[in-house]
């Protein structure tokens, strides 16, 4: 009983090479990698029909990389500290094959894992690792991880939809490559217009950051090590809620979880208004629809939330999220200018706090009957809440990533224990949920945010 591994070559040739400097989302997702030491790499596993064979998957790799130039781009270290990306146009790369007489779910599990800790060696080894388990002779998963200055999830979700253009027979395709490759992304970041989106977005960014309380959290009493401490809550309740408010609202479901937030911190730190740095996929910029590529930056909103309605903090959480969308382009270079411009003049303004829903990338309200209040009632004494990692480092020091679960919604908090406290991360969980279950049928739902206990401290 066991598993072993073995390793297949597969070469592979595609069109378009060259050098350039990085995309501005290529720049930003390695600065920090570079600066927290994350490999942050991204993909995951997927079951595989019956019938499924590792000459299928040789196949389907090879003509992927052969017809991505993403998938074919490996870093260049210069003098000075730059860093360029080398497209190239040939090249073999290692599909490793797993046996496993054991349960192949673990097997592909312990692939995931490896893949997704191990630093890719970005000068020599390409963007992407796929693993295939094999449980009694039959292909049962592939594991697959991207190196993330490669790729974004939107781009793994445009690599998907073009294997439905692979002839399994001839590994070729006649389709065109969708969207804009790296290099024609870097070009276009470069001409004035590109040069313009990123004046404009960083005006945005300086507006917010020239005018928002410097402070956010103040200082834990209960700091911890590993310093960050991660909870998820899973909330059939908040689900519920969310639906209910999305609905009256007309605002997308994503704009009620920033609104939770905004409302869920200001609460407990006793600051407003809440401040995020919002993922945004730049998709809706022309040709980036379906481009495999790094294309997502973060780009930061305020959201105020004293004296009013939660509803209205909705409606303030879509105006919000907008800007940011509309000024999430931009040259990382000249936004680390503009942040020590600041800090000369009024000292360090935290807004080091990003907030994610994952579950739904269009932020479209959800389909189907509308949950009744007994509905709600009997859902919230469900709730469950456990404890994920600690470690030392990580990319914020407040990050919320909401999920889907099965009929309900995953709540992730990962937050610095020196900023805010073990029981602080678990009291934000539970009153993020509490606001939305408060709005859920009452549309003068007040924040309960006064504009004394939101003054500015510090």
């Amino acid at each position: 009983m066991g598993s072993t591994t073995s390793r297949i070559l597969v070469p592979f040739r595609g069109t378009g090479a060259g050098v350039a400097e990085l995309t501005w989302a290529q720049l930003g997702i390695w600065q920090t990698m570079r600066d927290t030491g994350l490999s942050m790499n991204i993909g995951g596993t997927v079951p595989m029909p019956a019938g499924t064979s590792v000459s299928d998957m040789e196949t389907l790799l090879r003509y992927l990389v052969g017809r991505h130039q993403a998938l074919r781009t490996r870093l260049r270290f210069e003098p000075g500290g730059v860093t360029r990306q080398v497209v190239s146009e040939v090249g073999e790369l290692t599909l490793e094959v797993v046996d496993t007489d054991d349960d192949p779910v673990a097997a592909a599990e312990e692939v995931r894992r490896r893949y997704e800790a191990e630093p890719f060696a970005y000068e020599t080894e390409w963007p992407v690792r796929m693993g295939v388990v094999r449980h009694g002779g039959e292909v049962t998963h592939v594991v697959v991880l991207y190196c993330h200055v490669a790729v974004d999830g939107f781009g793994i979700d445009a690599i998907v939809r073009d294997m439905a253009e692979l002839d399994p027979a001839t590994g070729t395709t006649t389709a065109p490559v969708p969207g804009l490759t790296p290099l024609e992304l870097t070009a276009k970041q470069n001409t004035s217009s590109g040069r313009r989106q990123s004046e404009k977005s960083l005006r945005h960014w300086e507006h917010l950051l020239r005018t928002i309380p410097a402070e956010r959290f103040g200082w834990s009493g209960d700091p911890q090590t590993p310093r960050y401490w991660e909870i998820t809550h899973r909330s059939p309740a908040m689900q519920l809620a969310m639906r209910l408010i999305a609905h009256r609202t007309g605002a997308g479901v994503g704009y009620v979880v920033l609104a939770a937030y905004a409302v869920g911190l200001a609460r407990l730190t006793g600051r407003s208004p809440s401040v995020a740095q919002l993922v945004v996929s730049n998709r809706f910029r022309p040709g980036c629809a379906d481009s495999v590529s790094q294309l997502a930056q973060l780009s930061i909103c305020a959201v105020d939330v004293v004296d009013t309605t939660f509803d209205e903090v909705v409606g303030r959480a879509w105006t919000a999220a907008t800007n940011a969308y509309m000024h999430g382009h931009f040259d990382p270079v000249a936004l680390t200018a503009l942040l020590e411009r600041v800090r000369a003049d009024r000292g360090d303004v935290d807004f080091s706090i990003i907030v994610n829903d994952r579950r739904s990338r269009d932020g479209a309200a959800e389909d189907g009957e509308l949950p009744t209040r007994r509905q709600l009632a009997d859902a919230l004494p469900r709730s469950t809440s456990w404890w994920n990692r600690k470690v030392e480092v990580l990319d914020a020091a407040l990050n919320i990533s909401v999920d889907a679960a099965p009929d309900a919604v995953d709540v992730t908090i990962c937050a610095d224990t020196h900023r805010l406290a073990p029981a602080d991360i678990v009291a934000l969980a539970l009153e993020m949920e509490r606001v939305a279950v408060e709005a859920a049928f009452d549309p003068a739902a007040p924040t309960r945010v006064g504009a004394r206990s939101a003054a500015p401290i510090g």
